[in-house]
């Protein structure tokens, strides 16, 4: 089934995979895509995607995060996206073009990069302390102008996702941003009608999907990511509510698949075209990015952005003695919670597809020929997204032709993802390379056009040979 077309809305696509929400530090520090946006996102179009859903892209000026991400908080970043994305769109060697589907989204409180502190980088649904995500060191509730703004830069941000002439929109509700915080019973503790009750919780997504409706038109291919269960325990966290009484002992977990079936339904009936499954709670976390724990990657990032706060300092400062810990035993303790399983929220996609009758698309674990034509036969999902393991092989269609794993498999170690925040988008497991330069070279030649090396294995290309034909 991985091959056949699969057509959501009025929107057909050439096979049933998807390159999944990635990118970093790519655009411009202003937020307009750049040349090495467009030489990132056309690698993967060349490799016979049937679809790219971009980065998360942000709808607030402020909450620009992380830096060096596309924005589309004003409509000066149109014309550029308009240019990349028809130049991205006709890279593809299928009959069908390569669909582009924009993912929209607030970070809130989880913004964890920003050149100074500021106080828009606290706003959430509740006061929340919260010492992995995030580097304020606390949210601060949403006052009901902030909330009404919030839902119109996701409407204008919406209409100019239709003027730079892109396939669909999906509105991001999960990997702990904004709506996300909203939606989680523990993060958000508010007595108006934002929060309180599963449908209070629900509210401000409800707005956001009708506003964005309205923007798009009833034509315009509309979907939603979600979490199918928050997993708030994981990973460990030292995370609570700054409001007396505290919650009860259920609302510490977050949402389950009572709850996130239910939001399914209603963003159904709302006139959502598909929606996107994950799980967990928090960008990066174990569910979302099941694989091994990116100890080097989170190191790096969490020491770059101490200096934003006191809670910032002292959590790269608990993390730096932690080093203090053999080697071994600090392995196994992360092993306990990050562990790679294949097709982690297929079945979580499954039950939320038994309850809608809308597309659904499972994410996270997938990289094997026959795990995902498992998926896909067995009718958990009817499209699959893909991230990390395209980033190892942009060719993984191709070879599926003649294997079932890809000949240098992605360890799903998740270092790519957890290292963006700081550094430029790439593999960084230099197991998977010959030596750590020919790892540095394939770096480059995600980021840069110019860069005179292969993707795929960081080597520079035989003679008549360009980088071009060198996935």
């Amino acid at each position: 089934m991985l091959f056949e077309p699969f057509q959501i809305k009025n929107v057909r696509f050439a096979n049933r995979i998807l390159r999944s929400s990635m990118g970093g530090r790519t655009a411009y520090y202003d937020g307009t895509v750049s040349p090495a946006w467009v030489h990132f996102e056309k690698r993967f179009a060349k490799g016979g995607v049937a679809g790219i859903i971009s980065p998360t892209i942000s709808v607030n000026e402020q909450r620009q995060s992380p830096l060096e991400y596309p924005s589309l908080h004003d409509d000066r970043f149109v014309g550029p996206l308009r240019d990349a994305v028809r130049e991205i769109k006709a890279s593809g060697p299928n009959k069908d073009p390569c669909r582009y589907i924009v993912q929209i989204g607030d970070t809130g409180a989880h913004t964890h990069t920003s050149l100074r502190s500021q106080d828009a980088d606290r706003v959430s649904a509740s006061a929340v302390f919260d010492f992995q995500y995030g580097y304020q060191n606390s949210s601060r509730a949403m006052t009901i102008a902030e909330i009404q703004q919030t839902v119109r830069e996701f409407a204008e941000a919406a209409h100019r996702v239709v003027e730079a002439g892109c396939d669909g929109i999906e509105v991001t509700a999960s990997k702990g941003y904004l709506i996300h915080q909203f939606l989680n019973p523990l993060t958000n503790r508010r007595t108006d009608n934002y929060g309180g009750s599963v449908d209070n919780r629900f509210q401000l997504l409800e707005d956001i999907v009708k506003a964005v409706r309205e923007a798009v038109g009833p034509d315009f291919l509309f979907g939603v990511r979600m979490s199918a269960k928050d997993f708030n325990c994981l990973p460990p966290n030292l995370r609570f509510p700054l409001i007396w009484p505290p919650p009860p002992w259920r609302d510490w977990s977050g949402n389950d698949l009572a709850e996130s079936t239910h939001y399914a339904r209603k963003l159904e009936q709302l006139g959502v075209d598909y929606l996107h499954i994950d799980s967990g709670f928090g960008f990066p976390n174990p569910k979302g990015s099941p694989g091994s724990f990116p100890e080097e990657a989170i190191g790096i990032t969490q020491n770059a952005y101490r200096f934003l706060g006191a809670k910032a300092k002292a959590r790269a400062t608990v993390f730096n003695l932690s080093k203090l810990v053999p080697a071994a035993v600090r392995k196994r303790w992360y092993g306990l919670f990050w562990r790679f399983e294949p097709a982690a929220n297929a079945d979580f996609a499954a039950a939320i597809r038994r309850v809608v009758g809308i597309p659904v698309i499972g994410n996270g674990g997938f990289q094997d020929l026959d795990v995902i034509e498992g998926a896909l036969t067995a009718k958990k999902c009817d499209m699959i997204a893909i991230a990390r393991p395209l980033l190892a092989n942009p060719d993984l269609l191709d070879q599926f032709a003649h294997a079932n794993t890809p000949q240098r498999p992605c360890s799903f170690c998740s270092l790519c993802c957890a290292s963006t925040a700081v550094l430029p988008l790439g593999c960084y497991d230099v197991r998977r390379f010959e030596s750590q330069e020919l790892m540095m070279n394939q770096v480059l030649a995600w980021c840069s056009p110019n860069a005179p090396f292969c993707v795929k294995d960081g080597k520079k290309p035989d003679k008549g040979q360009n980088t071009e034909t060198m996935q």
